[in-house]
């Protein structure tokens, strides 16, 4: 089994969700295994901040994004758009063939992807009163120093 965190291969941590009565399928979900301690307690930060969301204990469909989330969604549009002037605008969605929908989700995902690594990367270090942010492109000083 694999790491609900982290894909690496588990090593005997678990979780039983108990919001469920005995016998009842959902209650032993077999796939949240953890590699780790810290993977462990990573999900069970997220998992009890969600359990406070939601007072009825039932299964959330959808989290609000955040404003970063949003400004990501943002920046896919504009992939969207390439992706899709490629193929046609005239064309509907619904008409697309399976490659034509294929590369508009790979320009949709990449650009998501790429929009939250660079913003994961420019908030990866707090910022210091008085310093520049750390720019995350240049190489490092000690870089290729034997």
């Amino acid at each position: 089994m694999k790491c609900l965190i982290c894909t690496r291969h588990a090593r005997g941590l678990g979780h039983s969700d108990n919001r469920f009565k005995l016998g009842e399928p959902r209650r032993y979900p077999m796939d949240w295994t953890f590699c780790s301690r810290r993977c462990q307690d990573a999900f069970h930060a997220r998992y009890t901040a969600w359990l406070k969301t939601d007072p009825k204990l039932e299964d959330v469909l959808m989290v609000d994004p955040t404003e970063f989330e949003q400004a990501a969604m943002r920046q896919c549009l504009r992939f969207f758009g390439e992706a899709a002037g490629e193929i046609g605008f005239d064309k509907p969605l619904g008409h697309y063939s399976e490659t034509e929908a294929l590369a508009v989700i790979e320009a949709i995902v990449t650009a998501w992807t790429e929009t939250m690594v660079a913003h994961h990367e420019a908030s990866k270090y707090p910022a210091v009163r008085g310093l520049e942010p750390y720019e995350t492109t240049a190489a490092l000083p000690a870089a290729g120093r034997v």
